[in-house]
């Protein structure tokens, strides 16, 4: 990751995505199909024993599988090679046994499944925050009036409480949607060469409910090798999310521009400075969220077009999927930690809002100012954010 994408992302969610998680993950594969296989007597106990020993990360050169992935067209094959001859020095007749019946991409898509689970806990933990911020400061600006600004322009009056729920909602609604999505998608991927599990003579549906029951991922129906509609709909999903993000992202950083001055991300020391003007206070947390939903759009667009995958196993497209996957994590959990930390402690100017909108009652005849800025309008917004802030708790809470 270069340095322009590493302060967009996170540290947690790199290291979910780094080379010795990635080979981590495979090697719990490895370790949970030859428990799986022995326990319904496909392989030997003691060739099991043998395997599953051998799966720990700290006994494989894992630079060296990176590279020599590049020449063999898969992490897995150069981690397989590794995993027999280490194997092989301690039991010779266990080689035979290991990755039995299984493939590469049955290895790859697991693995990829068990790290993408720990970047949605992190990316569920983060959009917390930022929605129970929202929600108090809803109900804390129930009432705060300010001007509603439509076409860019100002509209009427609204409340900040009612602004506040209308950036909660829909991350409340993808909080709900990316939960269901990932009991869908994040399955283990058990097809073995072309999706039959012919090698297990009968007994890959048992050795796939164990597997999965062992790594805590969902039983598929099938093989989903070159059926990617369950993973890509999450992938949609991560889109839409850091879409809702970037919105925010978007009023804040129009509502803290210094003519608006209404609301402000929070200072601290060595954030958001200017390196030749000591008075600025460039709003950080929605950089990286803007930048994130102006980059999910592109991975999104690479996922779905990487669909069209050739029979039972696909050349390149699947490769370029893998590749646009992680990115498309680390920017959504970058733009979620962005807003987690910024939203508590939003800085709301209140008398500047009730400036601003006492400037455009001036400039309007006073029959304008009555109906369309009156302050008491937002009375009425504050009976809608509070109404509306309980039922967004309600749902939180179901």
């Amino acid at each position: 990751m270069s340095i322009f994408e590493g302060f967009l992302s996170t540290s947690e969610a790199q290291e979910a995505f780094g080379d010795r998680r990635f080979v981590e993950a495979m090697l719990r594969f490895e370790a949970a199909l030859a428990r799986a296989q022995a326990s319904v007597g496909l392989i030997p106990e003691g060739s099991a024993s043998s395997i599953i020993g051998t799966c720990k990360v700290e006994l494989f050169d894992v630079p060296k599988i990176v590279r020599e992935s590049a020449r063999a067209g898969s992490a897995a094959i150069p981690l397989i090679r590794t995993l027999k001859d280490t194997v092989g020095l301690f039991n010779a007749e266990a080689v035979a046994h290991v990755h039995f019946g299984s493939t590469s991409q049955d290895v790859i898509d697991t693995a990829m499944a068990l790290m993408t689970r720990e970047a949605l806990q992190l990316i569920e933990r983060d959009l917390g925050q930022s929605i129970q911020a929202l929600l108090a400061l809803a109900e804390r600006h129930a009432a705060t009036p300010m001007l509603a600004r439509t076409l860019m322009q100002p509209a009427s009056v609204t409340s900040l409480g009612l602004k506040c729920t209308g950036w909660a909602a829909p991350l409340v609604r993808s909080r709900q949607r990316l939960r269901e999505r990932a009991r869908q998608a994040l399955q283990l991927q058990l097809g073995g060469s072309v999706g039959t599990l012919a090698e297990m003579r009968g007994r890959g549906p048992e050795v796939a409910a164990l597997m999965a029951r062992e790594l805590g991922l969902a039983v598929p129906d099938a093989a989903w090798h070159t059926q990617r509609d369950e993973w890509v709909a999450l992938g949609c999903e991560l889109g839409i999310l850091t879409g809702s993000l970037g919105k925010i992202a978007k009023d804040i950083a129009l509502l803290g521009q210094h003519e608006v001055g209404e609301v402000m991300e929070p200072q601290e020391p060595g954030r958001g400075g200017s390196s030749s003007m000591p008075h600025k206070r460039n709003p950080v947390a929605a950089m990286v969220a803007l930048a994130a939903a102006q980059r999910a759009p592109q991975r999104v667009a690479a996922l779905l077009a990487a669909m069209p995958q050739e029979h039972e196993r696909a050349l390149g497209l699947w490769q370029a999927e893998l590749a646009e996957w992680p990115q498309l994590l680390m920017s959504a959990h970058g733009s979620a930690r962005a807003l987690a930390r910024a939203l508590p402690g939003l800085r709301v100017d209140a008398a500047r809002m009730r400036a601003n909108l006492d400037g455009v009652r001036a400039g309007v005849g006073p029959e304008t100012a009555q109906t369309w800025f009156a302050p008491e309008l937002a009375e009425q917004a504050a009976q809608q954010a509070r109404a509306r802030a309980q039922s967004l708790r309600q749902a939180l809470a179901g």
